[in-house]
């Protein structure tokens, strides 16, 4: 009686890839893929030479799952990850800096409101009428920092 490992097939290595495929969505990482593809080109190799002996399937995984982790981490250090195109995409208040707005309400005891499109904010910084220009100068808890402007 052989062990189980001794007479993998090609299905199994193909459905074993597939699995740590679909494992890797659940658990990103760029982990489980390099062991996934390993697989799914032992299966390949074992479909088209089915006298592949296991020990060679083995071996074969191994050594094509750590040598393509191993490769995937090298090329990841020399290629440093691209600058974001829209770095303050997500960050309205960051947005805000710099920009010129009219007051809406005047700003009294340090607080007021001013248009941005459709919307309300509110700002701080000193007393002024409304109606007066005032630039973002920074924010602090979804709060503008003002001066007049």
């Amino acid at each position: 009686m052989s062990a189980w490992w001794q007479s993998i097939s090609a299905s199994e290595w193909l459905i074993a890839g597939m699995i740590l495929l679909v494992l890797e969505v659940f658990a990103p990482g760029a982990f489980l893929l390099w062991f996934g593809i390993a697989a799914l080109v032992v299966g390949i190799a074992v479909w088209l030479i089915p006298a592949l002996p296991w020990g060679v399937q083995i071996v074969a995984f191994a050594l094509l799952s750590v040598g393509s982790l191993l490769g995937y981490r090298a090329w990841r250090k020399r290629v440093p990850d691209k600058p974001d195109d829209q770095p303050l995409l997500n960050k309205r208040t960051e947005q805000m800096i710099g920009r010129v707005f009219i007051l809406e309400t005047a700003i009294v005891n340090g607080r007021g409101k001013i248009k941005v499109g459709d919307a309300l904010w509110t700002v701080s910084g000193p007393d002024l009428a409304a109606g007066t220009t005032v630039r973002v100068l920074g924010a602090r808890e979804q709060i503008l920092q003002v001066e007049a402007g």
